[in-house]
C-alpha cells in the first residue's frame, strides 16, 4: 500500500486505480510520488520547527503540536483584544466584532425570510413555540428573529417533525430565493439556556448554521469556559460563511431550472450519500458527501470513507485559514499543511491546525486525535495536482446534490 493510500486509510485497489485512471485522463505522470515527497519535506521541517527530531514518536509530536496550538490560541485572543483567552464571555464578542471587520464577500443567494415565516406557519413547530412561550404560531413569527427561529427548530424539535418540515421544502420556487448578506447571530443564553447542549456535546464546537436561509449562527456554550474558543470561533464563523456562499452559488445554478428546484433543494440539505457502483465500465467515481466524521477508529461506521471520494468542507476550510492568517500573522506557519502528516510506528499524525486544534480543545487523547479535516484536504490535493483548482472547485459545486464526479466528465 502506498504511503497516500497509508494516510486515507483509503482501500487497494480502488485508490491505486484511481490514480492511475486520473494520470491517463490529465496526462500528469507521477504527481502522487511528487506529493509524496512534498509531505514528507513539510512534516519534517515543521518537527525541526517544534524542536524534535524526525524519529520522534507520534504521541511526542502530537503533544508538541498541541503545546503550539495552545500558546497561539492566546496570541490569537490577545491580537483580538482578549486577556482571559478561554472565557468564553469575553472572547467570543471579541471574535465576533474582529470576524464582522474583516473584508471578505458576504452576500448569499438564500430563502426570502417570508417564504421562511410561510413555511413555519405552515408546521407549526410546537416544541420551540412551548419553550419561548407563545400559543400561536403567528405571533411567534411576528416577534421573534426567523433566522434563530430555524437554527433552533434542528434542536427543539424531533426527528418526526423535521422530516414533514423537510417536505414543505418540495414546493420551494426559484423566485423564493433572494440576494441578501449572510445574517450572523449569537444564541443569548439567558433567552435559549441549553436547547443547543446536545448538539455542542456531540460536534465539539458552538458553532452551527442554515444554507437555505443563508444564517450562520454561535450557540450559548454550556461551560464558562472552553480551550481554544477563540481559535475554534473565528476559524468555524468564517468556515461556515464560505460554507453558506458555497451552497449559495449552487442553489444559483439550480435556480436556471425551476423544474424540481425544491425537490433538489432538499436532496442537497438532507445530504444521504447515494449507493452507487464504485465500477462502471472501468471508471472509479468520485464521491461528493458531506459527512462529519474522521476520528480514529470511526471508519467502520461509514464505509465511504475508504473509497475514492471528495468533500466540498475542505475548500472552505482553506478560505478561512487564509483570512485567519490576516487577523494573526503568528498563525502563518500552518499554510499548507491542511493536507500534511507523517506515518509513525503507531499511527498517522497529521499538521493540519483544525484537527490539531479542535483535537486540542476537546482534549482528545492520543489514541483518538482527529483525521478528518486533513484526510479530507489531502484528498482534495491529490485531486487538484491532476485536475487543477478551478476544475477541482466547480465540480464540487455542480455535484453538492451528492450525485458522483465521474473522471470521464472532468477532463
Amino acid at each position: 500500500m502506498t504511503r497516500l493510500a497509508e494516510f486515507l486509510q483509503a482501500k487497494e485497489p480502488l485508490f491505486d486505480h484511481a490514480l492511475k485512471q486520473l494520470e491517463q485522463r490529465t496526462g500528469q505522470k507521477g504527481a502522487d510520488a511528487k506529493l509524496s515527497a512534498e509531505l514528507a519535506e513539510k512534516s519534517a521541517n515543521f518537527t525541526k520547527l517544534l524542536g524534535l527530531n524526525s524519529d520522534c514518536s507520534g504521541e511526542d509530536l502530537y503533544s508538541a503540536l498541541t503545546v503550539k496550538i495552545k500558546d497561539q490560541d492566546k496570541h490569537l485572543a490577545e491580537a483580538i483584544g482578549g486577556t482571559h483567552h478561554e472565557n468564553v464571555a469575553e472572547m467570543v464578542p471579541l471574535a465576533i466584532r474582529r470576524l464582522e471587520q474583516i473584508n471578505m464577500p458576504r452576500s448569499c443567494f438564500a430563502m426570502k425570510y417570508k417564504v421562511a415565516a410561510k413555511m413555519l406557519a405552515k408546521q407549526p413547530p410546537q416544541e420551540l413555540m412551548k419553550r419561548l412561550g407563545y400559543s400561536d404560531i403567528e405571533a411567534m413569527i411576528e416577534k421573534e428573529d426567523l433566522a434563530e427561529l430555524f437554527i433552533a427548530i434542528r434542536f427543539t424539535e424531533g426527528p418526526d417533525w423535521l422530516n414533514r418540515f423537510n417536505e414543505v421544502y418540495q414546493d420551494l420556487k426559484p423566485s423564493d430565493f433572494e440576494e441578501r448578506p449572510i445574517k450572523l447571530v449569537r444564541f443569548d443564553g439567558d433567552k435559549w439556556g441549553n436547547v443547543a447542549e446536545h448538539f455542542i456535546v456531540k460536534k465539539k464546537h458552538i458553532n452551527t448554521h442554515s444554507k437555505e436561509l443563508g444564517v450562520v449562527a454561535i450557540l450559548h456554550p454550556p461551560h464558562s469556559e472552553m480551550k481554544a474558543i477563540t481559535l475554534k470561533v473565528i476559524t468555524l464563523t468564517l468556515h461556515y460563511y464560505n460554507e453558506v456562499r458555497l451552497y449559495s452559488a449552487y442553489f444559483k445554478y439550480l435556480a436556471k431550472n425551476e423544474k424540481n428546484f425544491g425537490k433538489t433543494i432538499v436532496e442537497t440539505l438532507i445530504a444521504d450519500t447515494p449507493s452507487v457502483k464504485m465500477i462502471d465500465h472501468g471508471d472509479i467515481h468520485w464521491r461528493v458527501i458531506q459527512r462529519y466524521y474522521g476520528k480514529i477508529g470511526e471508519s467502520a461506521q461509514h464505509p465511504e470513507v475508504f473509497q475514492p471520494h471528495l468533500q466540498p468542507e475542505d475548500l472552505h476550510w482553506r478560505s478561512a485559514e487564509k483570512i485567519l492568517y490576516q487577523i494573526d500573522p503568528e498563525m502563518g506557519i500552518w499554510q499548507d499543511m491542511d493536507y500534511v502528516a507523517v506515518k509513525k510506528p503507531d499511527g498517522v499524525v497529521t499538521f493540519n491546525l483544525m484537527d490539531v486544534a479542535l483535537s486540542y480543545a476537546n482534549e482528545v487523547p492520543y489514541v483518538d486525535r482527529y483525521l478528518y479535516h486533513f484526510q479530507e484536504s489531502l484528498w482534495n490535493e491529490i485531486f487538484a495536482r491532476y485536475m487543477g483548482d478551478d476544475v477541482l472547485r466547480e465540480q464540487l459545486l455542480v455535484k453538492l446534490d451528492n450525485a458522483i464526479v465521474e473522471p470521464e466528465d472532468l477532463t
